[in-house]
C-alpha cells in the first residue's frame, strides 16, 4: 500500500478534494512524519500541531457543507513556512539569537495567498540567519541536513523546506529566492526548484530588498507538483494545465562563465560537469538545438551586488546589545552595510540595473540558457562556516568568525544563482545526475536553465519533457 507521503502532491490534492483522504487524516500522518524524522533532519524549527489539526477539521467540515463542489485549489493540502515568513499566531525566528521570537501578529502575503487556496500549515522550516546564505544553519537551532546524506547540507536558505520535501515530510512547499535560496536546495535534495520572475508572484516580501532580489517559489519533487503550486501562487497561469502541452523546439545556449570569476576564480567539480553532460543528453534527445554560449560578465557585479544583498541587514532593528549574538557572517555584513553612505547604495543598484540591460541583451540571442545549478557536490554540514558541528546549534563563543571565507565559498559553490535575480529571470533547477549513477544512489547534482521574462510555463514544460 502507498504511504500518503510517497504520493505526488498532485495526487494526494486530487484524494483531498475527492473526499478518499481526510484533511485530518492528512495532517495527522505528515506531522507523524516530522515527529519520526526531524530530530535526525532538523527540517523544522516549529511545529504547530495543535493549530495544524484544527486548520485540517475546519477544512473537513468544510468539504462536508460544501459536498466538494466548492473547494479551494489546495484543499487540505500540508505545507510549511520558511521561518523568515510570519505566519499569525506563530513565532518567527528569522533564525536569529539576536532577536525577540515572539508570534506574529498577522499573516505574511505569501501565507495569505496559500490559506486562501486551502492549505493547512504544519509549522516554520529551519533557515540561516535573515536567510542570507546558502546553506541553513544557525544559532537557534539543530542544523538542517540532506536527506540523501544527514553529514551534507541540504543548501539555503530554503534548506529545510527542500530537506522536509526530500524527505516526505511535506508533499511540497513554497521557498523564497532572493540569489538561489529556491534552486540552491533544490540540486542539493534532488528536487526540481522554480524561481519566478520577478513581479510575477505578488507576495514577496520587499522590506530590506532595494534591488527587488526576492521572489517567492515552488519546492517540488517533480514538475506537476511545481506546476501545481504555481497555479495557487500566480492564479490564472494554468501551469498545470500547460504541462499537457509539449514546449517548442527551443535553441539553447550552455555556458560556464559566471559574473563571479573574476573575484572568486572558480573550477566545477567533476560531478557539475557530469550533471551538465547529462542534462544536455536529455535536451538534445527531446530535440532542441543545443550549443556553446560564450557570455561577457561586468567584473563589477560581485562588489554591487553585495552591496544590495546586504542592505537589509544593515537596516535592521537588532539591539546593540544584542549584536554579539549575530553569528560572524551576519554581523560582518550588518557593520559593512550600515558603514556604506546612501549614495554607494545608490551606485550600486544603477550597476545593476545596468547589469541586467547587458545580460539580458546576451541572454536573448538564445530562447533558454543552460549551466550546472551548483559548482560542486552538496557541501558537509558545517562546511561554509568551518564549524562541522554535530546535531546541537554551534555555542556563540566558538563559531569561528571567517565571514569571508564562508561567503567566498558560498559564492563559489553557487556562482550561477545570484544574476538571475538581479536580472529578474525566471528560472528552473532539474535534478539530472545522482553521483553514484541511478536516482536515490549517491548525491544529487542538477542543471539550470534559465529563460526570458514569462517563461516559467515552458521551463516546467521543459522539466516535465525530460520526465522530471
Amino acid at each position: 500500500m502507498v504511504e500518503l507521503h510517497d504520493l505526488p502532491a498532485v495526487e494526494l490534492r486530487n484524494l483531498l478534494r475527492t473526499g478518499e483522504v481526510s484533511a485530518v487524516e492528512a495532517a495527522a500522518h505528515f506531522l507523524a512524519r516530522i515527529e519520526q524524522r526531524n530530530p535526525l533532519l532538523g527540517a523544522f524549527i516549529t511545529v504547530t500541531t495543535g493549530q495544524a489539526l484544527e486548520q485540517a477539521k475546519a477544512a473537513d467540515a468544510r468539504r462536508s457543507r460544501t459536498a466538494g463542489g466548492d473547494l479551494p485549489l489546495l484543499h487540505g493540502m500540508p505545507i510549511a513556512f520558511k521561518d523568515l515568513t510570519d505566519v499569525a499566531g506563530v513565532v518567527t525566528t528569522h533564525g536569529s539569537a539576536a532577536l525577540d521570537h515572539k508570534p506574529a501578529p498577522a499573516d505574511a502575503p505569501l501565507v495569505a495567498l496559500f490559506k486562501d487556496a486551502g492549505v493547512i500549515s504544519l509549522g516554520k522550516t529551519q533557515v540561516p540567519e535573515f536567510g542570507l546564505t546558502a546553506y541553513s544553519e544557525n544559532r537557534i537551532a539543530p542544523p538542517s541536513r540532506n536527506p540523501h546524506a544527514p553529514s551534507r547540507s541540504p543548501g539555503g536558505s530554503s534548506g529545510g523546506s527542500a530537506a522536509a520535501v526530500a524527505a516526505g515530510l511535506l508533499p511540497f512547499a513554497p521557498g523564497t529566492d532572493g540569489g538561489g535560496s529556491v534552486r540552491i536546495p533544490a540540486a542539493a535534495c534532488g528536487l526540481v526548484g522554480l524561481k519566478p520572475g520577478r513581479g510575477l508572484v505578488a507576495a514577496g516580501e520587499s522590506a530590506g530588498d532595494p534591488a527587488r532580489l526576492v521572489v517567492p517559489g515552488p519546492l517540488a519533487r517533480n514538475a506537476e507538483d511545481a506546476a501545481l503550486m504555481m497555479d495557487a501562487m500566480a492564479p490564472g497561469g494554468h501551469y498545470l494545465g500547460a504541462l499537457r502541452r509539449e514546449p517548442p523546439r527551443l535553441r539553447i545556449g550552455i555556458t560556464l562563465d559566471s559574473p563571479w570569476s573574476g573575484t572568486f576564480p572558480f573550477t566545477p567539480d567533476q560531478e557539475a560537469l557530469d550533471a551538465l553532460r547529462a542534462g544536455e543528453n536529455l535536451l538534445e534527445h527531446a530535440g532542441h538545438t543545443l550549443g556553446d554560449a560564450a557570455i561577457r560578465y561586468d567584473n563589477r557585479y560581485p562588489d554591487a551586488f553585495t552591496t544590495a544583498w546586504t542592505a537589509g541587514v544593515g537596516a535592521a532593528r537588532i539591539s546593540p546589545a544584542r549584536e554579539a549574538s549575530l553569528a560572524p557572517l551576519t554581523r560582518t555584513f550588518r557593520r559593512r552595510a550600515q558603514q556604506r553612505s546612501p549614495a554607494k547604495l545608490a551606485e550600486s543598484l544603477a550597476f545593476l540595473r545596468r547589469f541586467q540591460h547587458d545580460t539580458l541583451a546576451q541572454y536573448g540571442e538564445w530562447d533558454l540558457m543552460l549551466m550546472p545549478a551548483l559548482a560542486q557536490t552538496p557541501r558537509p554540514v558545517g562546511w561554509f562556516t568551518g564549524t562541522a558541528h554535530g546535531s546541537e546549534p554551534w555555542p556563540s563563543a566558538q563559531w569561528p568568525g571567517d565571514a569571508d571565507g564562508d561567503y567566498r565559498k558560498q559564492c563559489e559553490y553557487a556562482p550561477w544563482s545570484s544574476m538571475v535575480n538581479v536580472c529578474g529571470l525566471p528560472a528552473i533547477t532539474i535534478p539530472v545526475h545522482w553521483t553514484g549513477g541511478s536516482s536515490g544512489s549517491g548525491l544529487p547534482m542538477g542543471i539550470q536553465l534559465v529563460g526570458p521574462m514569462g517563461s516559467e510555463a515552458v521551463l516546467l514544460q521543459v522539466a516535465h519533457q525530460l520526465g522530471f
